[in-house]
């Protein structure tokens, strides 16, 4: 089914009212002095955040994220030394990548939090000699 002319049109005409009522990326840079890529929007705000919290961007050395590409819409940012692409709707969202990797890191991160707290529990039983809690079964 091929697209006609009138409807290449109208969806052009419907993106261009879209992006009037969203957020888009006019630049972008990585500041290494504070370690974060920083985004200025189209409305005057600018947003930072840590690379290594977005997909594809996690190992990312500083000379990979000195350049940065915004999409001609301003709703994505190329990263051509790792091939990775972020999508700033998203971004502004609190949403570092797909859903499956953000899901694994949350896992990650509670392990690593229910661990240290565990870690943090031992240690107050082994200065105050009090045996650690148990649940009885029923």
């Amino acid at each position: 089914m091929a697209i006609t002319e009138q409807e290449l049109r109208e969806a052009e005409a419907r993106l261009v009212d879209e992006l009037r009522h969203t957020a888009t990326a006019i630049a972008a840079r990585y500041d290494r002095g504070r370690g974060r890529v920083v985004i200025r929007l189209n409305t005057g705000l600018e947003v930072m955040f840590p690379p290594h919290d977005a997909e594809g961007l996690e190992r990312a050395t500083a000379a990979d994220l000195e350049e940065i590409e915004v999409s001609p819409t301003g709703l994505g940012l190329h990263f051509p030394r790792l091939d990775a692409d972020l999508y700033v709707p998203a971004l502004l969202q609190g949403l570092f990548g797909s859903k499956r990797w953000m899901a694994a890191r949350r896992l990650t991160e509670e392990r690593a939090r229910t661990a240290g707290k565990s870690a943090v529990a031992r240690s107050e039983r082994r200065r105050t000699g009090t045996a650690a809690k148990t649940v009885a079964s029923r």
